[in-house]
């Protein structure tokens, strides 16, 4: 009598060996075959077990029912969750490699020491998320860009968080600390690991920040088919949305690695000008550095006020186009926002205009009084002002104000931000250029 040939043995289920129990905790976590794992981790799901105990053969109608329990066992798993991450974002994994590898060649190990951490602000981290959004980087699970990280959604956070080699959705978690998802700020991460197969839903996006004040969308900056993009996504993520776990990364410098209250909070203005000292002033210099105000700084910063404090303060907002009073040197709570959260625009250079995001500079000699901009912290989730009411209306006269369904009125919502990002698409503009929040650039075309 032949006996049948199959592809795969696993461990048998009942086994206590010491091997065994090895081998089913590396096939509960390993990714599929075609996706870098060891044939024999997923053997489990999708192999027969051959029994030759006393030469006794599985017949054909053994084989048929265990198939279709296999079958149904898969059903189960996609039905708890195990679905396509979103209809545009099917985003399978590459194991862990190194930079410039080939990725791992068997099942990748669970983590149990973090190597040691590159330290990242949340500038850097979302600076260097905006580099690939730039770039349009091509989705791709076994291709590398140029700076050594794999083209795939878990290679991009590794390239944003900085890390030293390529990892996968079920490495992420060990280089962060779990978070609730209301303590998400720009940096963190949304990820979501499928353990039974990683090839189905697996996902990781990285926060970069609320899109107004009721917190059920986000800009989420993802590696995902056809290449890296910031989009507008529901809370935590279009399918699976329950199964993100929010991660904020263990090397972030400048801030918390917990919660981060005790620097989210502006402490109020009386803690900063002339006389004051405490580590908020110091907080604040390190912030304005970490953004391009390095050159305003002899010694320091510390915790002493000083004339350095001022000058790189306002320029600081002047970079966001403030002017006025909105850029007097002394930081207030918006200031304070964009610095600790790692938003806004950085301190150009020597000589150079405020540039970035939403255009680059005012327009000069403008004989029409509503095309002076007013400043960026108008137009905010929570706002409500005069210039609100007045973008809104100008907006609707350009033929950009489909997305209302009342109004325009003086409080700044969803719907004038994607009004806004409409009229900066149609300039032409992508990316962090159509944001949807006015810039000086955006105001001039629309009132100039």
């Amino acid at each position: 009598m032949t006996v049948p040939a199959f592809e795969e043995y696993v461990p048998a289920i009942d086994c206590i060996c010491a091997g065994c129990a090895a081998q089913r905790r590396t096939a509960a976590s390993a990714p599929p075959v075609r996706y870098g794992g060891h044939p024999a981790a997923h053997g489990a799901r999708r192999a027969l077990v051959l029994v030759t105990a006393a030469g006794v053969v599985l017949g054909s109608g053994a084989v048929e029912a265990a198939s279709a329990a296999g079958a149904t066992g898969d059903r189960a798993a996609e039905a708890a969750g195990a679905v396509r991450a979103d209809a545009d974002g099917d985003s399978p994994q590459g194991g862990p490699g190194p930079l410039q590898g080939g990725g791992a060649s068997g099942p990748p190990s669970s983590t149990t020491t973090t190597p040691k951490l590159r330290k990242s602000s949340r500038a850097d981290i979302i600076n260097r998320a905006k580099k690939w959004v730039s770039a349009q980087v091509p989705y791709s699970m076994t291709k590398y860009w140029p700076d050594g990280y794999r083209q795939d959604c878990s290679g991009f956070v590794s390239m944003a968080w900085n890390l030293p080699g390529n990892e996968w959705t079920g490495s992420l978690a060990a280089f962060g600390t779990r978070i609730a998802r209301e303590e998400l700020q720009p940096g963190d991460i949304l990820l979501f690991h499928n353990p039974a197969d990683p090839s189905k839903g697996s996902h990781v996006t990285i926060f970069g920040g609320w899109t107004d004040y009721t917190h059920t969308h986000y800009k989420a900056y993802e590696q995902t088919k056809p290449h890296t993009r910031k989009k507008t996504t529901p809370m935590a993520y279009w399918t699976n949305s329950g199964n993100y776990v929010a991660y904020r990364y263990k090397g972030l410098s400048g801030g918390s690695a917990g919660s981060g209250s005790s620097v989210t909070g502006f402490p109020g203005a009386g803690k900063f000008g002339p006389g004051a000292s405490n580590a908020y002033v110091t907080r604040l210099g390190r912030m304005l550095v970490e953004r391009g105000g390095k050159r305003f700084y002899r010694v320091g910063p510390g915790p002493g006020w000083g004339e350095a404090d001022r000058l790189a303060t306002r320029a600081f907002q002047k970079a966001q186009g403030w002017k006025g009073k909105e850029a007097d040197g002394i930081p207030g709570p918006d200031t304070w926002r964009l610095l600790v959260n790692g938003t806004g625009h950085d301190i150009p250079g020597t000589g150079k205009g405020s540039g970035g995001g939403s255009g680059t500079g005012a327009g000069h000699g403008d004989s029409n009084p509503d095309s002076k901009f007013p400043g960026r912290g108008y137009f905010r989730p929570g706002q409500s002002n005069s210039h609100v009411d007045r973008l809104g209306r100008q907006l609707v006269k350009k033929g950009f104000g489909k997305y209302y369904t009342s109004g325009p009125g003086p409080r700044w919502t969803e719907a004038d931000r994607r009004n806004v990002e409409a009229f900066q698409r149609a300039q032409g503009w992508r990316g962090g250029a159509a944001d949807g929040y006015p810039g000086p650039e955006t105001w001039r075309r629309l009132f100039g």
